[in-house]
C-alpha cells in the first residue's frame, strides 16, 4: 500500500478522503484521529467490500494503525482499483505532530496544572491527597521515584505529585523516572514531547526488556511487567530513592479483585503500598488508588492531551498488555462486566473495592498469611 506522510495528510481537503482506524477497541479508547471510523481489517473480504462500496470511487482511502507498520503491509482484495494509502507513522505520528508546535507549550502546561487545581480538584487532587494521607504514602524525608510509562495515568500522577509538593506540608523529593525498555523511536519521542509540554523533568534510562521477552511464548506480558518492576527498583535505588510510585487507579484495583476471583481462583487486591522483597529498604506506593479512570480521561480530553498506551515493539497486537502483566483482553472483559452489573446495582464498584476491607476470616475455608496456609478446621 502507498504511504502518505502526516504533513501531506494535514494538507488534504477534508472532503477528499475517508479515514479508517484499524486498531483494536482498547487502543481506540485511548484516542482516535478526528473524523476517523473503525475498519475491521480482519473481517472477510466480502464484509470489507460492503463497507468500501458505499464510498465514492474518487475518495482517497486512508488507513492508520498505531505506528504505521500494520497498514503499510495491509493487503486486501477489496482495495484493488481504489486510491488507498497508509498513514506514515500512524496514530503516534499524528499525535506527535500535534505536540511539536512549541509556540503554546507554556499555555498548555499552565492549562493542565490549572485544571488540576480548579476544574478537576475534587475528582483528582482530593482523592490523590486522601490516599496519601489514609495509607501514609508520603512521609517526611522521602525521595520518591515517580515511574512514568508514558500513559495518561503516570503522566497525571507526575503532575499531582508536583501539585502536592507545592503545598509543602511534608518535605520530600521527587525524581521522574522513565524506563525505555526498547521503545520504537516514535513512542519514545511521544513520551519526551508530552513530558516537555507538561513541564515534567524526566530522567530516562534504557533497558533491553522488549528484546528479552521477544522470544517468550507463554505469558510474555507477565514477564515483561516483572522485569520492568525490577529495573525500576534498581535504578530508583541508584538515585537514592526509597520509594517508587506507580499510576494504578481505583478501576485497576476493582478489576484486579474481580479478575483474581474469576481467572485466578483467589481473593486478593492491588495494595496501596508494599515493601520490596528484593530491594531492601524500598517501597512501592500507588497514590492514584482512589482516583476513577473516567476522571483521568476527562482531564486528558479537556486538555487535548494524547498519551502512549503500550509500546511493545515486536508486534502491534501486543499493545494490549497492562502494567501488571495481565492482558487487556481480560481486563477489558472485566471492565465491561462491571459496567453491565452497574446498570442494576449502582454500588457494585464500591462494593467490590470494600469487599477486601471486610474479609471475615470466620467464614473463610482457607487463607494464607505470609505464605503459610491456614484451614478453618485448624481451630474448629
Amino acid at each position: 500500500m502507498k504511504e502518505i506522510s502526516i504533513e501531506q495528510f494535514n494538507k488534504l481537503p477534508k472532503d477528499s478522503y475517508v479515514l479508517f482506524d484499524v486498531r483494536d477497541e482498547e487502543m481506540r479508547e485511548y484516542g482516535m484521529i478526528p473524523g476517523a471510523s473503525f475498519f475491521d481489517a480482519d473481517a472477510s473480504d466480502e464484509e470489507c467490500g460492503k463497507v468500501l462500496e458505499r464510498i465514492p470511487g474518487d475518495k482517497k482511502l486512508i488507513f492508520y494503525c498505531q505506528i504505521g507498520r500494520r497498514t503499510r503491509d495491509l493487503e486486501l482484495p477489496c482495495l484493488e482499483g481504489r486510491d488507498a494509502y497508509s498513514l506514515e507513522e500512524g496514530y503516534i505520528g499524528y499525535v506527535r505532530a500535534q505536540m511539536t508546535d512549541e509556540s503554546d507549550i507554556e499555555e498548555r502546561r499552565h492549562k493542565a496544572e490549572e485544571s488540576i487545581r480548579k476544574k478537576f480538584h475534587k475528582q483528582l487532587f482530593s482523592p490523590f491527597a486522601r490516599a496519601c494521607k489514609t495509607y501514609h504514602l508520603i512521609e517526611e524525608g522521602d525521595r520518591i521515584a515517580v515511574c512514568i510509562s508514558g500513559g495518561k495515568d503516570s503522566m497525571l500522577m507526575a503532575k499531582l505529585f508536583q501539585e502536592i509538593q507545592r503545598h509543602r506540608q511534608v518535605n520530600f523529593e521527587l525524581t521522574f523516572l522513565v524506563m525505555d525498555p526498547g521503545y520504537n523511536k516514535e513512542n519514545r519521542a511521544l513520551i519526551e514531547s508530552n513530558a516537555k509540554a507538561l513541564g515534567i523533568p524526566v530522567t530516562i534510562f534504557e533497558s533491553d526488556i522488549f528484546d528479552a521477552v521477544d522470544t517468550i511464548e507463554q505469558n510474555p506480558c507477565y514477564l515483561c511487567a516483572r522485569m520492568r518492576r525490577g529495573y525500576l527498583y534498581s535504578n530508583a535505588q541508584k538515585l537514592c530513592c526509597n520509594k517508587i510510585a506507580l499510576g494504578h487507579h481505583y478501576d485497576d484495583v476493582i478489576e484486579t479483585i474481580l479478575m483474581g476471583m474469576l481467572h485466578g481462583a483467589q481473593i486478593q487486591t492491588m495494595m496501596p503500598k508494599l515493601h520490596s522483597t528484593n530491594f531492601e529498604g524500598m517501597e512501592l506506593i500507588r497514590p492514584m488508588y482512589l482516583i476513577r479512570e473516567s476522571d483521568i480521561c476527562a482531564w486528558r480530553d479537556y486538555n487535548n492531551l494524547h498519551f502512549l498506551q503500550c509500546a511493545c515493539h515486536f508486534t502491534e497486537t501486543c499493545s494490549t498488555c497492562h502494567e501488571d502483566g495481565t492482558t487487556s483482553s481480560k481486563r477489558l472483559e472485566t471492565k465491561k462486566l462491571i459496567a453491565q452489573l452497574k446498570k442494576d446495582n449502582p454500588f457494585v464498584e464500591s462494593n467490590i473495592f470494600r469487599s477486601v476491607e471486610n474479609v471475615n476470616l470466620d467464614t473463610v475455608i482457607e487463607y494464607k498469611i505470609k505464605g503459610v496456609r491456614h484451614n478453618f478446621l485448624d481451630e474448629y
